[in-house]
Parts: C-alpha cells; sequence; structure tokens
C-alpha cells in the first residue's frame, strides 16, 4: 500500500486569524480554501488543516511541530509579533536531539519550531 500525502485537520475558531498566523507570520503557503476549512502546505504531501465546522476539542497533549533549518530566525521572526505568545527561546535537547522554541497559535495549540540535531 502507498500514499501520496498527509493532512492533519485541527479545529478553528477564527480561520482568519489562523491564516495570519499560519500563512502570514509562520510562511506557509495556502494549498486550498474550502470555505469550512484552510489547507496550508508545509511541503509536498505534507498538509496542515484547520476547520470551523467542527466542535473544539482541548488542545492539551498536542503539538504541531514545524521542522526548519532556521529556528532562530523563526523565533526573532515570531517574537516581534504582535499578540504571539512564545513560549521559550530556543535551545537543545540533548535527550531528542534536538534544538527548539515553543509557542502557541490563535487557538491554543502548541507549536514548536524544531531542527534534528542527529
Amino acid at each position: 500500500m502507498s500514499f501520496d500525502g498527509l493532512v492533519a485537520f485541527y479545529h478553528s475558531s477564527n480561520l482568519d486569524a489562523t491564516h495570519e498566523f499560519y500563512h502570514d507570520m509562520i510562511g506557509l503557503p495556502l494549498y486550498k480554501d474550502q470555505g469550512a476549512c484552510r489547507i496550508y502546505r508545509v511541503r509536498p504531501g505534507s498538509l496542515l488543516g484547520f476547520c470551523d465546522h467542527f466542535p473544539k476539542a482541548s488542545t492539551e497533549g498536542i503539538i504541531i511541530t514545524l521542522l526548519t533549518d532556521d529556528v532562530d530566525g523563526i523565533h526573532d521572526r515570531m517574537s516581534g509579533q504582535p499578540g504571539v505568545e512564545v513560549e521559550s527561546a530556543p535551545r537543545e535537547n540533548p535527550r531528542f536531539g534536538i534544538y527548539h522554541f515553543f509557542l502557541r497559535d490563535p487557538d491554543g495549540y502548541k507549536v514548536e519550531i524544531q531542527k534534528f540535531l542527529r
């Protein structure tokens, strides 16, 4: 069996605020606007979707991790954005061999910006 990609969907209470965060601030291109759902391309075959038509679930335990070699640059850019809650400075995590930081999106989802070190 073979698959061509993945879309992970999450609830959005405000698709415009979600768009501003993921498209305008983070820089993900809009792949498809379905009205009640907006889907963003992380890379070919890797998509992130947000919908306003299903009930909000708890954000506890959910982490949306975006991989990049420019962790520091994204941290600097996001730290300067009004209304963006950056939870930590970039740091190395030797247990997992990563360099990362966390921030929150408009719906309270924890977003991790990460680089694998090994």
